[in-house]
């Protein structure tokens, strides 16, 4: 199983008096009188900056609420973290544990710019059942301030509140009988605004879900500026395309065996991406940190709690070891010992390896783990690998490397791994399940 922790923590004695901020204070502070300054001014100089709550519940889909977290904290906003449960972790579809920044009623008296609400069953009914969640949104919604939601989330919360009466509006497909009774249109739209809402409709969406929300908080040339380092697909909806070279069949005994290694500084939409899919495909993924703890500090602030230390996870073997991108995790993947050489044995015997981001270049190319491949990598990192001749392909394949270019690529190489084990027809299953392409 996954932990994740996100980092920002407010406590409910400061919240009611000043605006939430993007810095960890723990519960129990020593010296909290020397601290009270810093995080008043910290406030201060961040308060220009846009207010988001995003409400995590046990059954809620990780991949949509990672990836919103992700890319609003790009934006420059300041996302709250809340949960529904009665304690800070919940426990997220596909064995991923959230850890939030508070409860949801610390967040009840104050002002946000923007709700947003993950999907996932049992997670959206979870949400909806919680009553201070309902008053915070309704009040929301009666101040003429955003909200959204995806997946299942705008039928059976925002529909159920009466939130959407008289609004187009979309969500996961099995839910939209649901969802049509309680506003004045179901629309099969990616993505649906209508005034003050915004609804889509799963995992698939979620990028184009969130980048139309950064838009509307900070407008469009913000949402290009954001999106641009996604490597987003030009065409949504389409079905994904591999590169592949000298193919070969990718075996396993039973069910595959996946290492995904993680580390302070690796991009969690990246990592959270490749171990949701792989685990909906049925691989038995095992995370593991190459710190000298389980709990690693990612990119955007976002704590991930490994299955295991790759010290453990070296004594078994693997089908297939793929790293996950971001650059200080690539940096501390380059000067672990143990995880260089575990891909070194890995490509000797010919099993299967691979990288996304800036792990190809930072990680197998200084190795020389890409010799006599072709590959690719997030683009700005590109010019570090020796053969550029593929660096365009979104995925590429060459017989038992795997490589891809950045988080809006994550799902289509997550994806183009599942084809190698188990054939297109399964990959293009999971890929309409998630509404990454269209059914």
């Amino acid at each position: 199983m996954v932990l994740i922790s996100v980092r920002h923590v407010t406590p409910h004695s400061l919240l009611r008096h000043f605006p939430l901020t993007q810095h960890f204070l723990p519960k129990q502070i020593p010296a909290l009188k020397n601290r009270i300054f810093s995080f008043t001014a910290t406030a201060t100089m961040s308060s220009t900056s846009k207010k988001v709550l995003v409400p995590v519940a046990n059954g809620s889909e990780p991949i949509e609420a990672l990836i919103t977290i992700d890319v609003l904290r790009r934006s420059g906003a300041d996302v709250a973290v809340a949960s529904v449960e009665t304690q800070l972790r919940v426990d997220a579809c596909h064995g991923v544990k959230v850890v939030a920044d508070a409860l949801v009623s610390d967040c009840r008296d104050a002002v946000f710019d923007l709700i947003a609400l993950p999907g996932g069953m049992p997670g959206a009914t979870n949400l909806k059942e919680s009553e201070v969640l309902e008053s915070i949104v309704k009040k929301q919604a009666s101040d003429g301030r955003l909200y959204a939601a995806i997946c299942a989330s705008p039928a059976v919360a925002l529909g159920s509140w009466g939130l959407l009466k008289g609004l187009k509006a979309t969500c996961y497909p099995s839910f939209m009988e649901q969802l049509a009774p309680a506003c004045a249109a179901t629309v099969e739209s990616r993505v649906q605004q209508d005034g003050k809402v915004v609804t889509s409709r799963g995992p698939g969406t979620t990028m184009e879900f969130v980048v139309a929300l950064v838009e509307q908080l900070y407008g469009k040339e913000k949402a290009d500026e954001v999106s641009g380092p996604l490597v987003m697909r030009a065409n949504h909806g389409d079905e994904y395309t591999i590169a592949e070279f000298n193919p070969i069949q990718w075996t396993f005994d039973n069910s595959p065996q996946i290492l995904v290694p993680i580390a302070n500084g690796s991009e969690e939409m990246e990592a959270v991406m490749i171990i949701d899919i792989l685990r909906r495909a049925k691989a038995n993924v095992v995370v593991a940190s190459v710190e000298d703890k389980l709990e690693i500090l990612a990119s955007r602030q976002v704590k991930l709690v490994a299955d295991v230390l790759i010290d453990e996870a070296a004594k078994l073997s693997y089908d297939l070891i793929v790293l996950p991108g971001g650059l200080g995790g690539a940096q501390a993947f380059a000067k672990s010992e143990k995880l260089v050489n575990m891909l070194e044995k890995q490509k000797e015997s010919n099993r299967p390896y691979g990288a996304i981001c800036a792990s190809p270049a930072l990680v197998l190319e200084p190795h020389g783990l890409l010799k006599g491949k072709k590959a690719t990598a997030f683009p700005a990192m590109c010019n570090k690998l020796s053969d550029q001749s593929e660096i365009e392909n979104r995925v590429v394949v060459d017989g038992n490397l795997i490589t891809s270019r950045g988080p809006g690529t994550s799902m289509e190489f997550a994806l183009a791994i599942v084809e190698k084990f188990f054939g297109r027809n399964k990959a293009l299953e999971l890929a309409k399940i998630m509404l990454f392409t269209r059914t």
